[in-house]
């Protein structure tokens, strides 16, 4: 019986639409005549998917009881009884009622689809199982249903049912996925918008794998060679030389142009490590095709063009980058030329393009060839095996009665050669050819003790002799070589992979990377020295291990990193096999020195710039907003102190009151100005305690009218780790500032919910809000948004309270207030203990 086929609705949250799409699927399924059930769907009481189940069959639930509870879940057994030719399961991930057939519904549906029914099923991007840590990382929810991700990739079709998160909010907010009652919990937490769209961005990345999964292995089944150009893909070759920058540019530009082009460059290596690659120009274009977005290859390979080329198809590149060749005239009499041979054997599929560059015919080195490091012992015992072996064993033949035949004899002086090449290499090998050819004519071969032949047949196995063992000793000889090389090989690509990844990645400091090579290199330190001219003493930029040498001219190795700079190790003489990689550090030691120099820069210059930004600002609330409290206070202070008027106490009481609600006023805007100054000078140190929430925000209303917040605090929540002062100043500046901005007769809402490890505080208002592109410019010093009267103070209220609260490891967000106005987001980390009960939203409903 063949086994059906799975088809699945991906979908990045709860509500984008998967159960309706798929009851869409089984109406157009049964008006094309297919025999299509409902084995099992959840609408959740939602009314358009539960029209959606009129017209189709629907397969009776099984009951269930379980702990003095009914539940219902699908049964399989009538399923299988009933043998529609397509089922509709939705909630693939769900968990079973113990006592149900599987503990798992996608175990159930496996026996549906080895019974021949084709299935149409529903699943969630946060239920894979291989996302779980991801999930609860970005939305603070354990998903406790999971299913595997080797299912959902068996599936023979995977549509994604995606949905904007602005979009997928407005379905919140009218109702059409939860009751209005849980509709503001479930935007405040589960369903806020970075949540959706981090859940967005998984579903989209999961899928666009899966396509280009299913694309190669397409392609491998159909023996497609020629290129798919589905989205361009740029290859570019790359020999070490100088010209390779100019490559990986042009190759950059031409990606620019189109969205979604991809970079790849490679270097094609011979096999036996010959090569005149400059390591030190390799380790920069590998930097500067990666800071370009693009990636690094290493391929080896003798016949480089078809090398390139099998990359290239392997990879599905649509275009080549060459260099045109630095090759003299002459040198063409070798051959056309890896582009020309390239352009010529890249059929119709594959664009080669030809950048010329400065190099251009000025020649290039030949490849000079290492021998493998043997050693001195090495090679002794390889010549007394080449020399004295075929000695020794002459007498021992010589003295025993066996006649063992020429052929025999042969034989064993060949034994002797091929040791003498795995120990000694090449040389040695031929002299013990020359040697045992020598005593096998004067010995072995009648007549005896003659440096003649009679027979014609023993100067044939002479001949043959002095062949197979030259053949042999060389094939020995050059397979030991091509085994050092590759392991060196081998070790040379793993060092420098990891020292260019990590670099790359930020991950490596100057004295990390400089403990790095005295590591590899076995040296007792390193020092990288560096100098403004040729005149000038060098100083050092850096150096790890005991006594650092001072100029490289006192070093055991010195590595030149360009005109100016210098690796410098002492501890032993490094063979030259080995300054390549050591090149390689040395050119990431001066990208890494140039990285933290240009970082420490940039943090200068930010910090200068923000100074003067906050000076010229606070200039300019110092004209206005400072000067105004101060002229009300004097115009009131001249009234009184006016001997031509004479005051009642009613009108002595209103100037006095307007005299200290003015001071008042001063009194608040100082105080945030010197909050400023204290958080740009880094001077806030927090001291952190725990303590209940419910013990600092109320006493953060004392500013604002007592009708105009309403305070929702849970005695439930868990205590966090904050300092209470400042948590209490952060409070007051975004209630007064929410006071300010809503309506009248609408009070603040100030709320707080427990979410994984962290507690929020949620202070909501009715005003009119800020549009997402300035969300981020209110929390910025001397700040305030629209229309709001130049006596609202200096703009300093939510800058301040930012600050106090990253002081003390939270944050502060702004987010749209459903229905209309801003909310608050005061995020504070908890203190570890036992969890409160948080409703899994997401697990109620999964379409």
């Amino acid at each position: 019986m063949a086994r059906g086929k799975l088809r699945i609705y991906l979908g990045s949250a709860p509500g984008v639409g998967k159960t309706y799409a798929m009851l869409s699927e089984g109406h157009r399924r049964v008006e094309r005549g297919t025999d299509c059930v409902v084995a099992f769907v959840e609408h959740h009481g939602r009314p358009r998917t539960e029209v959606m189940l009129h017209g189709l069959e629907q397969i009776q639930r099984r009951d269930i009881e379980y702990r003095g509870s009914a539940f219902t879940e699908m049964d399989v057994d009538a399923v299988l009884e009933r043998r529609p030719a397509v089922a509709l399961v939705d909630e693939l991930a769900h968990t079973n009622v113990p006592g149900s057939r599987n503990t798992k519904r996608w175990q159930d549906v496996e026996e549906l689809l080895q019974a021949g029914i084709d299935v149409v099923s529903t699943v969630n991007i946060q239920h894979l199982e291989s996302l779980g840590d991801v999930v609860e990382s970005i939305t603070g929810v354990r998903q406790r249903e999971t299913v595997p991700d080797e299912v959902v990739r068996r599936a023979d079709q995977i549509e994604l049912v995606d949905m904007s998160p602005q979009a997928l909010r407005r379905r919140m907010a009218h109702g059409n996925i939860y009751k209005s009652d849980k509709v503001d919990a479930a935007l405040s937490n589960y369903f806020r918008p970075g949540n959706l769209t981090a859940l967005r961005e998984l579903a989209l990345l999961w899928v666009a794998d899966r396509v280009d999964e299913y694309l190669q292995q397409y392609r491998g089944e159909h023996n497609i060679r020629s290129t798919w150009q589905a989205r361009e893909r740029i290859v570019v070759g790359l020999t070490g030389g100088p010209e390779g920058r100019t490559l990986i540019r042009r190759a950059a530009r031409m990606a620019a142009k189109g969205s979604g082009s991809e970079i790849l460059a490679v270097y094609v290596a011979r096999s036996d490590g010959l090569t005149s690659a400059s390591p030190k120009e390799l380790a920069v274009q590998r930097t500067l095709v990666e800071d370009l977005g693009g990636t690094f290859h290493h391929v080896i390979g003798d016949d480089v063009p078809a090398s390139l080329l099998e990359f290239a198809r392997g990879v599905n590149a649509t275009q080549i980058v060459l260099g045109s060749s630095r090759r003299k005239a002459w040198q063409y009499m070798f051959g056309p030329g890896v582009g020309a041979t390239v352009a010529r054997d890249s059929g119709p599929d594959l664009d080669v393009h030809i950048v010329t560059h400065e190099e251009v015919a000025k020649g290039r080195g030949l490849p000079v060839a290492r021998g493998a490091r043997l050693g001195r012992a090495r090679i002794i015992w390889g010549w007394a095996a080449a020399v004295i072996g075929p000695v020794l064993l002459s007498i021992l033949l010589t003295n025993v009665d066996a006649d063992l035949g020429l052929a025999n004899d042969m034989l064993l002086f060949l034994t002797l050669t091929v040791a003498a090449a795995l120990l000694g290499g090449l040389v040695p090998a031929l002299a013990s050819a020359a040697v045992g050819s020598f005593l096998l004519n004067y010995y072995f071969t009648p007549p005896i003790h003659k440096i003649t032949i009679a027979d014609p047949k023993n100067i044939v196995a002479i001949v043959i002799f002095v062949f197979v063992a030259v053949s042999v000793a060389s094939v020995v000889d050059l397979a030991a070589r091509r085994t050092h090389q590759a392991a060196r090989l081998r070790a040379e690509s793993e060092i420098l992979s990891f020292l260019a990844g990590s670099v790359l990645r930020g991950e490596t400091t100057l004295d990390a990377l400089l403990e790095r090579v005295r590591e590899t290199f076995a040296m007792e330190s390193v020092a990288l020295l560096e100098r403004v001219s040729d005149v000038e003493p060098w100083t050092c930029a850096g150096s790890v291990g005991p006594h650092p040498v001072a100029r490289p001219e006192d070093a055991d190795v010195d590595m030149p990193v360009g005109d100016h700079m210098a690796l410098a190790l002492s501890g032993r003489v490094l063979p030259a096999e080995d300054r390549r990689v050591l090149g390689a550090f040395a050119a990431q030691a001066a990208v890494v020195l140039d990285r933290q120099r240009l970082v420490d820069e940039a943090e200068e210059s930010r910090k200068l710039a923000e100074g003067n930004r906050i000076r010229t600002a606070l200039l300019a609330a110092v004209s206005h907003d400072l000067r105004t409290p101060l002229a009300s206070i004097k115009a009131a202070v001249t009234s009184l102190r006016s001997g031509d008027v004479e005051w009642s106490e009613e009108d002595e009481a209103e100037l006095l009151a307007g005299i200290e609600h003015g001071a008042d006023r001063l009194d608040h805007l100082v105080g945030n100005l010197l909050d400023m100054s204290r958080l740009n000078t880094g001077t806030v140190v927090p001291i952190i305690r725990e303590i209940d929430l419910d013990e600092v925000v109320p006493m953060a209303l004392g500013g604002v009218p007592e009708d105009s917040v309403e305070l929702d605090i849970p005695e439930t929540l868990p205590m966090v780790a904050v300092d209470p002062g400042l948590l209490e100043r952060a409070v007051a500046n975004i209630v007064e500032n929410a006071v300010k901005y809503s309506p009248d007769a609408v009070p603040v809402v100030v709320g707080a919910s427990a979410l994984g490890d962290r507690v929020e505080v949620r202070v909501a208002d009715r005003g009119p809000g800020v549009p997402d592109e300035s969300k981020e410019r209110i929390f910025e010093p001397f700040q305030r948004y629209g229309d709001a009267p130049r006596g609202a103070g200096v703009g300093l209220g939510l800058a301040v309270a930012r600050g106090f609260v990253e002081s003390m490891g939270g944050t502060l967000t702004a987010e749209d207030t459903p229905g209309g106005g801003m909310t608050m987001v005061l995020t504070l980390k908890a203190v570890p203990g036992p969890s409160p009960v948080v409703a899994d939203l997401s697990a109620q409903v999964t379409s």
